[in-house]
């Protein structure tokens, strides 16, 4: 077995089978390892995922789940068992005193969003507004920060398997893959708390869920964009706490759903 970190994914042999023939050769597949999130000695969630950008995962999973802000993490350390991976995650006292009175064990197949929640109120939480902004985007530039994205999935380039959450900021400034959506999106959060950077808009290769306008809105960012449709009720919480949710969108086209005063329509003409 390929050591944990050392490559996020492996080769495989396979037989291809098409019109008439069979042909024998490799193929790339992206590891998937549970991944523990621990804090301060006890496992919080785990969740299966690829084994990279963990310190970003750690930061972003604190983030966008409500258990801790950046300047509350003390410490992360990435711990190889012979089950997985364990990132243990120590926080000061104020954080650790919050999260006791919300514990609640998270396990499901790759990264699933809302997998051991054990309340509806939970699953559906009231989130902040996100702040007041001032960015705006051009169509030409939501188009363009979606045909950005695949240059920064090498991930997906070598295994087909893979999603992407990125971040535009007049270019993609930052970009992280993961086999699970919500991973990624974690990922990417917690490298952005981490760094200085300007306003800017979220890129997902995924659908729009409510868990996924979720962890924007913790993010506090105002506009995300999807290249597959939103649900109903994801529109409705992006609608509430003041996120532009910009969906199917390509290259040369997207539907916009919510908050659309922040598409400068000044190049686009409105039917």
């Amino acid at each position: 077995m390929q050591p944990f970190g050392q490559s996020p994914f492996r080769m495989a042999s396979r037989l291809s089978f098409g019109a008439g023939a069979i042909a024998q050769g490799q193929r790339a597949l992206p590891e998937e390892v549970a991944v523990a999130l621990s804090y301060n000695g006890s496992t919080q969630a785990v969740m299966m995922a690829t084994p990279a950008d963990l310190q970003d995962f750690a930061y972003g999973f604190s983030l966008t789940e409500g258990i801790a802000k950046p300047q509350e993490i003390q410490s992360v350390e990435v711990v190889e068992t012979p089950h997985g991976l364990d990132v243990q995650i120590w926080l000061d006292p104020a954080a650790e005193a919050r999260l006791s009175k919300r514990r609640r064990t998270m396990a499901g197949p790759v990264g699933c969003g809302l997998c051991g929640i054990d309340s509806l109120e939970e699953a559906m939480r009231v989130m902040p507004a996100v702040a007041a902004s001032s960015f705006r985007m051009t169509p030409a530039e939501i188009m363009a920060a979606v045909a950005a994205l695949p240059a920064a999935q090498p991930l997906h380039d070598a295994t087909r398997a893979a999603h992407a959450a990125g971040f535009w900021s007049g270019t993609l400034v930052a970009a992280r893959e993961d086999v699970g959506r919500h991973n990624a999106l974690d990922k990417l959060a917690g490298h952005l708390v981490r760094t200085s950077h300007k306003d800017g808009a979220v890129v997902l290769t995924s659908r729009v869920s409510i868990d996924m306008v979720q962890k924007v809105a913790a993010l506090g960012v105002p506009i995300m964009i999807a290249v597959s449709a939103p649900t109903a009720q994801a529109v409705k919480l992006a609608d509430d706490v003041g996120i532009t949710v910009i969906a199917l969108a390509r290259p040369d086209r997207f539907d916009a759903y919510t908050h659309t005063d922040r598409i400068s329509k000044e190049t686009a003409h409105v039917a």
